[in-house]
């Protein structure tokens, strides 16, 4: 996206995540004509008016044009701010806590982007790593997938073999999650220590310079008749699988 362009963010909680995270410029609200001022829009409204953002109010058929699942708002907002793998690195190292970060190869569904990326805001990682150039990035149909935790996580967009290797140097281990015979169940490998989880793309998984890059190939354990996961699933419970390690540190 050029520089001075904008995108629009739809939804009540994610718009709301957007303002309070004040990561990106919040140029105007949107609120469709008619709609009940309660609850999650109260909320909203009160926050928007708090930090002097403009509102502008349309007909419906207006933000109808722009999602399905708008909930009567908008917010006219700057391009995502992407960080460093150094931004990331920093974050980990001024806490004081043991390096944690989300690496996805190639995702292309939004929805299971946003999904991982709530799973990684809650259980606190450091930053995400996506692909530069393949794999869906930072959309309004990811934040609003995400709820909105898309705004308070760090995120960098670049070569994930090139990421592995700077991370490996702050002192990271890199298990890649891969349902392989050979990769190790996850309860077999010290989980406590600084890492960076790579979950790969959800048909093909990881690419085979990233999965030549990992330390460690994991696997979670199963004993279903189907012995597959979705990808964002799979992550989700890596990524709770450490923090449990790490003894819930911060909870």
């Amino acid at each position: 996206m050029a520089k001075g362009e904008t995108e629009k963010v739809v939804g009540r909680n994610p718009v709301y995540e957007v303002i309070r995270a004040d990561r990106r410029r919040v140029h105007k609200l949107i609120v469709a004509e008619g709609v009940v001022e309660r609850g999650a829009l109260a909320r909203l409204l009160a926050l928007v008016r708090e930090v002097n953002i403009p509102i502008e109010r349309v007909r419906r058929r207006e933000l109808d044009k722009e999602s399905d699942h708008h909930q009567g708002v908008a917010a006219v907002v700057d391009p995502y701010p992407y960080v460093t793998i150094s931004d990331i690195i920093e974050s980990a190292s001024s806490g004081g806590e043991p390096l944690l970060v989300l690496l996805l190869d190639m995702l292309q569904n939004p929805q299971n982007l946003g999904t991982l990326l709530r799973s990684a805001e809650a259980v606190g990682v450091h930053g995400v790593v996506i692909p530069k150039r393949r794999g869906v990035g930072v959309t309004r149909s990811v934040v609003s997938a995400s709820a909105g935790a898309s705004e308070h996580l760090l995120i960098a967009s670049d070569n994930l073999v090139r990421a592995i290797e700077r991370l490996k140097e702050a002192g990271a281990w890199i298990m890649g999650l891969e349902n392989l015979p050979q990769a190790q169940l996850l309860e077999e490998v010290d989980l406590s220590g600084a890492i960076g989880l790579v979950v790969g793309n959800e048909g093909q998984g990881m690419r085979r310079l990233v999965r030549q890059s990992c330390d460690h190939l994991i696997r979670l354990p199963m004993r279903g008749q189907i012995n597959t996961l979705n990808a964002a699933v799979a992550g989700s419970l890596a990524l709770y699988s450490i923090w449990k390690a790490r003894s819930y540190y911060g909870g």
